[in-house]
């Protein structure tokens, strides 16, 4: 039997060291690969020295353009059993080229986090008003999650919003959360509580929320933090870090801005706490999963607690400033609340974030998914209506752009 073959079309070549999407989505790599599939992985982006080298992976890599027909001569060629999108901007670019080159490929998108999510909740903080989900983003990212054979979805919240408040057949989704832990010897020795000091937050500046989580840090969480804890610094990490990011930094007041960390796992498990207060944001916390794993607790409130922890905490969950800076100290000061935070993130990884206990049922749902495949499309009618009508659309536009450009 012929391998199977699977295409990642990425919106930007993977980032592992400087973003949780690039971790996430080298995991599917990883995972496609234990499975035995021939993989291919191609983006219209341009690489950075923090892509990822996939030349050690048995990966084909390939660079694609946008609106140009030389991506249906590419795809052709290859003509893979599933195609995975690479966030829904990445399904609205080339969607209709795939359904029209190969129209049996079962055509995967990977949510990351849902962006409409995001978008309107930080929207919503900014301006100071009630959240609203109804926006041109949510139209369109529901649209490719609809056109698409199968979502991945990171989050159980946004798994039951997408349900219970868009009414999205479950059969379309499949909660798939970061593939972590596969046995307890991968956690390696930590520092113990004595070991460490002071306070630490990571995060790509390129994504708005940890922007807005330094910026509330530096103005109102740490100059009461260090009224209270004048030895403890804390240590700002980031890829992609601006001017305005770097301006932040202060000696004297112990908020040291370094940018990106080499190794973050090293930078989290050198720290007391991770402190991330996040004021808005979607998905689950890649920083969060690096904490658990170095041992570090976490101090959060309940965005960044979202689909992370249920009823384990491995740190404090508190939206009332006075109350998140007392539990923070508190933490930072008594070992025994400190350990109790330790061993909760430990079990939390192994009850949530095992990669064994999601592995094994993914890949038998699209091994079912392409035997079954038109038989799915007929149940997701809609689907197949918003597809028709959105290719021919996305179609001509595309067109028009390479014929204009051609010129």
């Amino acid at each position: 039997m012929n391998q199977r073959k699977v295409l990642f079309i990425g919106l930007v070549w993977p980032e592992p060291t400087s973003s949780a999407a690039g971790k996430r989505i080298l995991q599917l790599v990883k995972f496609f690969q234990s499975k035995d599939f021939e993989l291919f992985f191609c983006s219209a982006a341009s690489k950075s020295e923090a892509s990822f080298d996939f030349s050690d992976r048995n990966v084909q890599e390939f660079p694609i353009k946008l609106n140009n027909s030389s991506f249906n001569e590419f795809i052709r060629k290859i003509n893979p059993e599933f195609v995975v999108y690479d966030r829904f901007v990445s399904e609205e670019q080339f969607g209709w080229r795939v359904t029209k080159e190969c129209p049996n490929a079962v055509q995967i998108l990977d949510t990351e986090d849902l962006h409409f999510l995001r978008s309107a909740r930080e929207k919503a903080f900014k301006k100071k008003e009630e959240i609203n989900l109804y926006n041109e983003i949510t139209i369109r990212e529901i649209a490719s999650i609809l056109r698409c054979d199968l979502s991945l979805i990171i989050s159980e919240f946004e798994m039951n919003l997408l349900q219970n408040e868009f009414n999205i057949a479950p059969s379309l989704l499949h909660y798939l959360p970061f593939l972590e832990i596969g046995d307890e010897k991968q956690v390696a020795r930590q520092k113990k509580f004595e070991e460490r000091k002071d306070f630490v937050f990571i995060g790509n500046f390129i994504h708005e929320p940890n922007w807005q989580t330094v910026l509330h840090l530096k103005k109102n969480i740490w100059p009461k933090l260090r009224t209270q804890l004048p030895q403890a610094r804390l240590n700002i990490y980031g890829a992609y870090p601006s001017l305005k990011v770097f301006n932040l930094h202060n000696e004297k007041e112990g908020f040291l801005v370094h940018g990106k960390a080499e190794l973050a796992l090293e930078v989290i498990g050198n720290a007391r706490i991770l402190l991330a207060p996040i004021p808005f944001g979607a998905g689950q916390k890649g920083k969060f999963i690096d904490a658990m794993q170095s041992g570090t607790p976490i101090a959060t409130n309940s965005i960044g607690a979202e689909s992370m922890f249920d009823n384990l905490i491995p740190g404090i969950v508190e939206n009332q400033e006075e109350l998140f800076i007392s539990k923070t100290i508190e933490l930072y000061n008594d070992e025994n609340i400190w350990m109790i935070a330790r061993q909760a993130g430990f079990k939390i990884l192994y009850a949530k974030f095992n990669k064994n206990d999601f592995e094994d049922t993914f890949y038998q749902l699209i091994l079912d998914l392409e035997l079954n495949l038109n038989e799915a499309r007929k149940r997701n009618f809609i689907g197949q209506i918003l597809k028709h009508n959105s290719a021919n659309a996305l179609k001509f536009m595309s067109l028009w752009i390479e014929e204009k450009n051609s010129k």
